[in-house]
């Protein structure tokens, strides 16, 4: 079966938080979302889950047995059945999810039109280059001269082009290949994750979107009466940048030794500045998983404004980027094409 996406994940604890919440068990829950299914796929899993539940009587053990939902909802589903608030664990589970859906779109939202607009701009250039070039060769052969100068180079950049074809498909072939690495794969988000840590605007966005999944695991964990230790290796498992987890261990080593969280997570540099101040108010006043939860929304809006600042300025930069090189190019052409008009 396909793992769901967060959005999926995030329809699914919504649904059973307001099953749960009216008081309806949840074998009668699943049943209900079971007849309210739509497609064949979510079919077959609601009743895998419906009949492991009437087998174990656990909701836990259910989800747990179709193999398709991550290790850190069904750890947090656990505790949720254990402590008699698996109510309020869905409905955060619920949250959590959107959060992780929307940082996720935000990611894609920022990598995807940059890419379509450099894709049209090599486009554009190489069909200038390989097509229009040459026909303005013509032009100057039969005025009896021909191209010199940039034009000459830009017209043999083209023919170059058109001559060693399949090499340049051959790269770009590679290229998307190396995309589909790079976002599909672990190994391969580490690797973008290592060049991007060495572009100061990338490292941040990369730290800020670590912190708020970081803050949004700890407000769910927290909330649900786990001490700071336990909640620490849960979150654990939601961190897949390995920079930041250097940050995460050195906290939970803190932790572990008997420092207050809140200066755990400031000296181990997990949070800083007004985040770190929260957090303290937070460890005083006995409300840190609240303080987690706002800490974590305060990320997320960070991280919005930061990716649509990017899209804005990438927007008219590459605009602007690609009349400049399409101008050149034909200005390399029209130019000396005029002064041979004008002298006939």
């Amino acid at each position: 079966m396909k793992p769901f996406t967060n959005m999926e994940l995030s329809s699914f604890c919504g649904q059973a938080a307001l099953i749960l919440k009216s008081g309806i068990s949840a074998m009668e829950g699943l049943t209900i979302m079971l007849e309210d299914a739509s497609s064949s796929d979510e079919q077959e899993i609601l009743r895998a889950l419906l009949d492991n539940m009437q087998e174990t009587g656990s909701f836990y053990q259910a989800l747990e047995s179709v193999n398709i939902y991550p290790s850190y909802m069904l750890h947090m589903i656990q505790i949720g059945e254990e402590t008699g608030t698996l109510d309020e664990v869905m409905e955060s589970l619920k949250n959590h999810y959107e959060r992780e859906d929307s940082i996720n779109k935000s990611i894609r939202n920022s990598i995807t039109y940059p890419m379509i607009m450099t894709g049209m701009m090599a486009i554009v250039i190489v069909v200038l280059l390989v097509k229009v070039m040459p026909i303005f060769n013509q032009v100057f052969i039969q005025l009896g001269t021909e191209m010199t100068g940039f034009s000459r180079v830009l017209m043999n950049i083209g023919t170059a082009i058109n001559h060693y074809s399949i090499a340049f498909i051959l790269l770009l072939v590679m290229i998307v290949l190396f995309i589909f690495y790079g976002t599909r794969t672990a190994s391969g988000r580490n690797l973008l994750l290592s060049l991007g840590y060495k572009m100061k605007f990338t490292k941040n966005i990369y730290e800020e979107i670590a912190a708020c999944r970081f803050a949004s695991g700890m407000a769910l964990t927290l909330s649900s009466g786990l001490n700071p230790e336990r909640s620490m290796e849960l979150v654990n498992s939601l961190n897949d940048d390995p920079l930041f987890q250097e940050k995460i261990d050195l906290c939970q080593k803190k932790v572990d030794e008997g420092t207050d969280l809140s200066q755990a997570l400031f000296t181990s540099g997990m949070f800083t500045g007004v985040y770190a101040r929260m957090a303290s108010i937070g460890s005083k006043t006995g409300s840190m998983d609240q303080v987690m939860e706002q800490i974590a929304s305060l990320y997320q809006e960070d991280i919005d404004t930061r990716m649509n600042n990017i899209l804005a300025v990438l927007e008219p930069t590459l605009v602007i980027l690609l009349s400049l090189i399409v101008g050149v190019i034909l200005l390399s052409v029209m130019l000396p094409l005029m002064g041979i008009m004008s002298s006939i």
